[in-house]
């Protein structure tokens, strides 16, 4: 669907193309580092007290930076394409509030849960379940929905919640993934039977999406689908079952060998997870590039003036590496084992 573009050598034929990779590259980083704190959230209700401690001191340095991404990438569509930004959130407002609740009451549970009284503890602990539960919940209809083109049917209703719930368990992979690497003895063992239980609906999310996909636009199917592209794109649907191999294989041998105090291949589930969405990132790429609500509106219609975006470009050039950089560093800083409540 190239033919859609203006001439590429022209500001208002590639500059919406720099965006979209700003936009795209800021909300796959969101995806994947909130996504594992989120995933740690949801798993607390599994946890005892002390072990929720320790959950929450191996994201408390990270968590909250980590959503500076998701404002990147909607700041992105709002100022750049705000054609599209006005279809999107019309037709995603009911789950776009529901995962700003869920966020908001992360953010006053994760402060209020280490001030509170003993007896209310267990609340604060419950809200910090239940946000991180309903945000991701919420990002996992949004995406089904945006797979579906913002269809209203039933069955598309049914299609986005079990996407969203889906993406609640490839959540709870990354979490758990995290947790082995991040945390020792009994709840790094606990961590290796979490993500056990998560890897297979996280693999039939994936599945379902990859079936979904070609199939509500004639031009994505033909993307796929046509000669030679079929086989060209082959290796990503190839690497994303070696992936998921590499994970079961390592959560099988985990137990193991922290049993006898070999962590070797900690990061193994963590890493691998990260790799199947950064798969699944490219191939929903490839699929509904160039357009932004599909077989409706391209980035090219949706986006600002030459001019406009020339002082947006300016400012992402200025903020984009503040935000690499930073994260980088809290990243080196408080890297190593976490216990209770000390980084």
């Amino acid at each position: 669907m190239l033919d859609l573009a203006p001439d590429l050598t022209q500001a208002a034929g590639w500059m919406p193309i720099v965006f979209l990779v700003v936009m795209g590259l800021a909300m796959l980083a969101y995806v994947i580092l909130d996504g594992y704190d989120l995933g740690v959230g949801v798993l607390m209700r599994r946890a005892s007290d002390d072990d929720k401690d320790t959950m929450v001191a191996s994201i408390g340095p990270f968590w909250d930076a980590n959503e500076t991404w998701l404002v990147l990438g909607v700041g992105v569509l709002l100022t750049v394409f705000h054609k599209g930004y006005g279809i999107i959130l019309g037709a995603l407002y009911v789950p776009v509030a529901l995962m700003l609740i869920g966020l908001m009451l992360r953010g006053v549970a994760f402060d209020f849960r280490v001030k509170a009284h003993a007896a209310h503890k267990p609340l604060w602990n419950r809200l910090f379940y239940s946000g991180s539960l309903l945000a991701g919940w919420s990002q996992g209809y949004m995406l089904g929905a945006l797979i579906t083109g913002f269809a209203s049917g039933a069955w598309n209703i049914v299609f986005n919640a079990v996407i969203g719930a889906a993406l609640v368990a490839a959540y709870c992979l990354l979490g758990a993934g995290w947790l082995i690497m991040k945390t020792e003895g009994e709840l790094q063992l606990r961590a290796v039977r979490w993500a056990r239980g998560s890897l297979w609906f996280t693999m039939a999310g994936i599945a379902a999406i990859s079936i979904a996909t070609p199939l509500v636009s004639p031009s994505i199917f033909g993307k796929w689908f046509s000669f030679p592209n079929i086989v060209l794109l082959l290796p990503i649907p190839a690497a994303t079952a070696v992936l998921f191999w590499i994970i079961y294989r390592s959560l099988h041998r985990l137990p193991v060998r922290l049993a006898q105090g070999n962590e070797y291949g900690v990061w193994v589930p963590f890493g691998s997870t990260v790799g199947v969405f950064l798969l699944a990132f490219y191939g929903l790429a490839y699929s509904i590039f160039p357009w932004l609500v599909i077989d409706k509106l391209t980035i090219w219609q949706s986006a600002s003036a030459p001019e406009s975006m020339g002082v947006i470009l300016v400012g992402a050039l200025v903020v984009l590496p503040v935000i690499i950089g930073y994260t980088i560093f809290a990243y080196r800083v408080f890297w190593g084992k976490s216990t209770a409540l000390k980084y």
